[in-house]
């Protein structure tokens, strides 16, 4: 085996806590190593968690942006055409990134939940990966990825949920969970 370059597309997904989290410990590893990433995150944007303020941390090599507009089904503030609007506004500009030869990682934060809200749909997703540049990497994270990313992804990894301490009525923790 030699050591090229392979783009690999990876997927996160499954019900269990983690997949944001694994984004960004191979963001952090991938920055060690002297990579470019961008992370798109395509629903978080309504709160500023504590990845927003870590990535300023690893600039210029890792950046972030938030396109989403909050949550889509829990308590929405926003109307449905508005989430899907800022979803294609986020497709779109992770399209031109993608394009544009300025990262090795592009991360899409949450948009396997952009498909299952049907705010993007994964068929013209899959039809951008499969013509993607050959040493990108591209990570897509959420629940309920859909077969026909699972079928093109390199790597799947799938976080069961076991235990959570939201089952012991204890809160969302600050530097844990955002």
């Amino acid at each position: 085996m030699t050591r090229e370059r392979r783009g690999l597309i990876i997927v996160y997904t499954g019900d269990g806590k983690g997949k944001t989290t694994a984004a960004l410990g191979l963001a952090l590893r991938a920055v060690g190593a002297g990579l470019r990433v961008w992370m798109l995150q395509f629903i978080k944007g309504d709160w500023k968690p504590g990845e927003l303020k870590g990535a300023q941390l690893l600039a210029p090599n890792f950046s972030m942006v938030q396109l989403g507009i909050g949550f889509v089904t829990y308590k929405p503030k926003r109307p449905f055409e508005e989430h899907v609007e800022a979803a294609n506004k986020a497709w779109e500009q992770a399209k031109a990134e993608m394009a544009s030869g300025r990262q090795d990682i592009l991360i899409l934060d949450e948009i396997n939940n952009a498909f299952r809200f049907n705010l993007l749909t994964a068929a013209e997703v899959v039809e951008v990966l499969r013509t993607k540049p050959e040493a990108l990497h591209v990570v897509l994270t959420g629940r309920g990825a859909p077969p026909e990313i699972i079928a093109l992804a390199d790597l799947v990894t799938e976080m069961k949920a076991v235990k959570h301490p939201y089952d012991q009525g204890i809160p969302a923790q600050r530097g844990i969970d955002f």
